[in-house]
């Protein structure tokens, strides 16, 4: 009974379980297929169980539906499991709810259910509950950067079955930045051909003398993104991908320099970034440069079904525009007061294109220095006062304070934690994170979609070390943002902590790189490798 996230309610019908053979089939009822589909392939790969199809009527069945009645009492996303001495029913308010609950009916039959072929002698039973379960927030993301580090594509697909594993439902797409273009766009061959490699990477932070001297790259092609979409869209994730504007785009500028400032600089001269940190070379804000991006977005949207679409937004250093000629026009042209009111200018241009074509532009926090267009909504990254100026101003918002669910973050002080970024944040810093500022009034409380952890990979080499720095944190976070609190303030870490006891085993069947609460096993440390540690203790409400 060791769920996580922890369901709503739970009883107990008894103190027996319900065993699974090779007899035991499965009802499909409408709505139910891809569900099934999934049961079918990963449980049946786990147990070695057929899950034949059965008629709903015999005893030794498990029992699919979408029912109308759980809908209207748990929501589209909601769920019921029973199990009965005579067999399992599992409902869900829609496919999706069925979709969760039927990660819940996997972790109740014990961690060797996460591996994929079944281990000799085991005994598969559920034990007889009722659970009924629902989300608390309706967007429950993760970000991963592939930009810094790339992730091949079956690396990526496995994040999105860890993500639904936990009842997670966004993938925010970091797809571009100053050190590498990851996605194919084919009217722009050089974003892939120039922009997808670096010659060399930084080893640790940028203020380590470390590099590994080899290029380093990769991309999707567009192929690898319908695939990445569709995989995503059978777990029920939505996949938001981000092209970054009008900063963290020198891997863009180095494939078309004429996207750059190239009144002030030469661009010609300029190669995707080798190092870490914000570079100083943003897009100029051109005719020419929107017409590109038109074109980047205008594939991408072909790509990706999402009602979102991230634009960055963050981080645009804007010397280049103060010495500008063109740039200083333009601001002039348009009346605006200053370089922020250019960047809100050029995310604005973005949010009507999106819009008109029935998309929702969304960027980090920064998007709201110098007015933000009324459709757009705001990650809020800086902490939480973005996200409280955003939602009181009308705007929805996504809660991501670096503070608390940047896993790029260090997870303890020791000297033997791996390249230390920022602040500490422990399993239980991530569990006790609240993603509703208490200041917002009723009425404003509704624009905060939900909440979103972010994995930023500038040193984190590999997927092992992506592992180490998201698990098992992910596994706080996603109960913050699946799991109702009882009052505000009341989580039981006590018991969190006594349910991953379980959870670790989950992990290990399911081959994941995680921290062990005693600290980073001999591989996992990188002496002497430089980070970025900050003292003291983050904010906290």
């Amino acid at each position: 009974m060791d769920v996580i996230p922890e369901p709503a309610r739970t009883h107990r019908h008894g103190p027996g379980f319900r065993e699974l053979g090779p007899g035991t089939g499965l009802s499909v009822g409408k709505g139910a297929d891809g569900t099934a589909r999934w049961l079918r392939g990963t449980l049946g790969a786990a147990t070695g169980l057929p899950f034949a199809p059965a008629d709903g009527d015999g005893d030794d069945v498990l029992r699919l539906s979408v029912d109308p009645a759980v809908t209207g009492e748990l929501g589209a996303e909601g769920y019921r499991l029973d199990v009965l001495p005579t067999g399992a029913h599992l409902a869900g308010g829609g496919p999706a709810g069925l979709f969760w609950g039927a990660q819940t009916l996997r972790q109740l039959l014990g961690p060797d259910a996460f591996r994929r072929a079944p281990l000799p002698g085991r005994t598969w039973r559920l034990p007889l509950v009722r659970i009924e379960d629902s989300p608390r927030f309706g967007w429950r993301g993760l970000m991963l950067d592939v930009a810094r580090h790339f992730m091949p594509k079956e690396g990526v697909l496995r994040y999105l079955d860890l993500m639904a594993a936990h009842k997670l439902n966004v993938f925010h797409f970091h797809l571009t930045d100053d050190q590498g273009w990851r996605v194919e766009i084919e009217r722009y061959p050089r974003l892939t051909e120039v922009g997808s490699w670096r010659s060399r990477t930084k080893f640790g932070h940028r203020a380590s003398e470390l590099w590994e001297e080899k290029p380093h790259g990769g991309f999707y092609t567009q192929d690898d993104i319908r695939e990445i979409v569709a995989h995503a869209a059978e777990r029920h994730i939505t996949v938001v991908p981000e092209i970054d504007v009008p900063g963290h785009s020198q891997a863009a500028i180095a494939a078309y320099p004429e996207l750059g400032n190239t009144d002030v600089i030469d661009t010609t001269s300029l190669s995707v970034w080798d190092n870490w940190g914000i570079s100083p070379n943003v897009l100029a804000p051109t005719d020419n440069t929107l017409r590109f991006y038109e074109g980047v977005f205008e594939e991408l949207l072909e790509l990706f079904p999402s009602e979102f679409i991230h634009v960055g937004g963050d981080e645009c250093l804007k010397d280049q525009w103060r010495r500008s000629p063109t740039a200083q026009a333009r601001i002039a042209e348009l009346g605006v007061t200053d370089e922020d009111g250019l960047q809100a200018w050029f995310i604005g241009h973005f949010d009507t294109w999106l819009s008109a074509r029935g998309r929702r532009l969304i960027g980090w926090d920064e998007i709201l220095e110098g007015g933000l267009a009324p459709g757009a909504a705001v990650s809020s990254w800086r902490g939480y006062a973005g996200g409280v100026a955003a939602a009181r101003a009308g705007h929805d918002v996504v809660m991501c304070p670096e503070q608390y669910v940047y896993l790029d973050h260090r997870q303890a002080d020791g000297a033997d934690e791996p390249v230390p970024i920022g602040y500490v944040r422990t399993l239980e810093d991530v569990y006790r994170f609240e993603p509703v500022p208490p200041e917002l009034t009723p009425e404003q409380v509704p624009h905060v979609l939900g909440t979103q952890a972010n994995v930023w990979t500038e040193v984190m080499e590999d997927q092992g070390r992506v592992d180490y720095q998201t698990f098992p944190r992910l596994a706080a976070f996603a109960e913050v943002a699946w799991t109702s609190l009882p009052a505000p303030g009341e989580r039981d870490f006590a018991d969190f902590e006594r349910r991953m006891s379980a959870h670790y085993r989950r992990l290990d069947a399911l081959g994941v790189a995680y921290r062990p609460p005693t600290g980073p096993r001999p591989w996992q440390r990188r002496p002497g490798v430089l980070g970025r540690p900050i003292e003291g203790t983050p904010p906290n409400r």
